[in-house]
């Protein structure tokens, strides 16, 4: 187990190369001051073009060198902090790694200076939802809950405000488990495993190996969530020390959330709970049943009565840019599910849709297969168009084509896009924004890209 003290003191006089100035980079490096470490700030940004970003940290005691060689800075630090942006194979980490220089990331070392109790979950799909849900659950029973991590709040932001009775409830990326070594949530969920970030982990094997790391650092006191339906997920349980608790949508299981007759049912420590009918989730589709089964059992297992889940389940009404309602206008609901960036994602939001549907599509590549989506979009008979507008147009046009698929219109950018999606759209039917791709090609990330998006349909007179 994680001894908070030693580790809090280990950070004393260390100097950080803190690589990456976004969000987590100026939230970590704010930490390590508390802790008495001196971060080395870096970016291939200046100064001056990365502006006022860098408020929080111009009265901490940082030395900064932005716009400089990183490589150069090696020889001059304790310990490599490196953005999850920077694969764990790049030039700088496997230099550091010649000199002994220990390479960590924000995810870890925020967990080892956070008070409170942390919990976490990963997967391919949906973990946005389920944290935000679980945060509420939480909070529902009267707790002060910090949902963080790659939801856009970084764990080091939460670490600063949280105390010993706080709960902190982590979205944890397979990029950010490439770093992590003490990482050690009491209660950990992976959600589903399908094809993304194949451009970095290259393999399913590697990229199922890395999301496994969650349940590293757990024990016989600690316990794992894993889906039941999801045969990767299923394969992750063997070997593990924490006990094992399962959630599935579609069969009862030894020992966890699952569906019986409608109803949402856990089964736990030798008792059967109902929770409430699976109609009176608030958030719809069957992806979001899932969410709320997976969210149930960790609360549950977290020691939160069933009462205060089924409150939870009933009121909770999602988040932004997964399958948000935009507007109506002229009989068409726009949808905006920027958060869709892969391929089994935007499966799951046409499943929701059940009027004739405009879909989006298109962004930046991940070098994976678009084929499961095509046959998806021609089997659900409620998509009229798709619009293609973004970097991978052309490889998704292909698999559409090869599909039997012919109804594809092209837009270069989002306001023509916009503009397109109106003239197609037809009076009871919907738009949907729910691109398949990385938002990279166009955007700095999925939440510029659905503000835009959301900004232009708001725009329509």
């Amino acid at each position: 187990m994680l001894d908070r003290t030693k580790a809090k003191e280990n950070w004393q006089g260390k100097r950080v190369l803190v690589l990456g100035m976004a969000r987590s980079g100026i939230a970590v490096a704010q930490l390590l001051c508390r802790f008495g470490a001196v971060p080395l700030l870096n970016d291939r940004k200046t100064e001056q073009e990365l502006g006022e970003t860098l408020a929080p940290l111009r009265e901490l005691p940082c030395e900064w060198h932005l716009g400089e060689d990183a490589e150069a800075l090696l020889p001059q630090c304790d310990v490599l902090l490196i953005s999850p942006g920077v694969p764990i194979d790049s030039p700088i980490v496997l230099k550091a790694r010649e000199m002994n220089i220990p390479v960590t990331g924000e995810l870890e070392v925020a967990s080892q200076l956070c008070e409170g109790t942390l919990v976490a979950l990963t997967g391919t799909n949906g973990k946005t939802t389920t944290v935000s849900l679980l945060g509420e659950i939480y909070r529902a029973m009267g707790k002060i809950a910090y949902v963080a991590g790659n939801i856009g709040y970084p764990l080091s932001a939460a670490a600063m405000l949280s105390k010993p009775e706080n709960m902190l409830v982590a979205e944890v990326s397979s990029f950010q488990l490439e770093t992590t070594d003490t990482f050690h949530p009491r209660v950990a969920a992976v959600l589903n495993i399908t094809e993304d970030h194949l451009n970095r982990h290259y393999t399913m094997e590697n990229y199922a190996a890395v999301k496994r790391r969650i349940f590293a650092r757990q024990n016989e006191t600690d316990t794992a969530v894993l889906n039941y339906d999801d045969p990767a997920c299923r394969a992750m349980a063997e070997g593990l020390r924490a006990r094992v608790a399962w959630f599935s949508r579609t069969q009862e299981v030894p020992q966890g959330a699952f569906v019986r007759e409608d109803k949402i049912t856990i089964r736990w420590d030798g008792a059967e709970k109902a929770v409430c009918r699976t109609d009176e989730v608030y958030i719809p589709g069957p992806h979001n049943l899932e969410n709320a089964l997976a969210a149930a059992m960790m609360a549950c297992a977290s020691g939160v009565p069933t009462a205060v889940i089924r409150h939870a389940l009933r009121t909770f009404k999602g988040v932004e840019h997964r399958i948000e309602l935009v507007r109506e206008l002229d009989g068409v609901k726009w949808y905006n599910d920027s958060k869709g960036t892969n391929v089994d994602s935007t499966i799951k939001a046409v499943q929701t849709m059940r009027a004739p549907t405009v879909l989006v599509l298109g962004g930046s590549d991940k070098h994976v297969s678009f084929d499961a989506l095509a046959r998806e979009i021609i089997a659900s008979g409620q998509i009229k168009c798709v619009v293609l507008c973004g970097a991978t147009a052309p490889q998704i046009e292909s698999a559409l084509l090869a599909a039997g698929y012919t109804a594809i219109e092209h837009a270069e950018k989002y306001p023509e896009m916009v503009a397109l999606c109106r003239r197609l759209a037809v009076p009871g039917g919907n738009v949907l924004l729910s691109p398949a791709c990385a938002s990279f090609d166009q955007f700095s990330d999925y939440e510029q890209r659905g503000r835009i998006f959301k900004q232009l349909v708001n725009e329509l007179q």
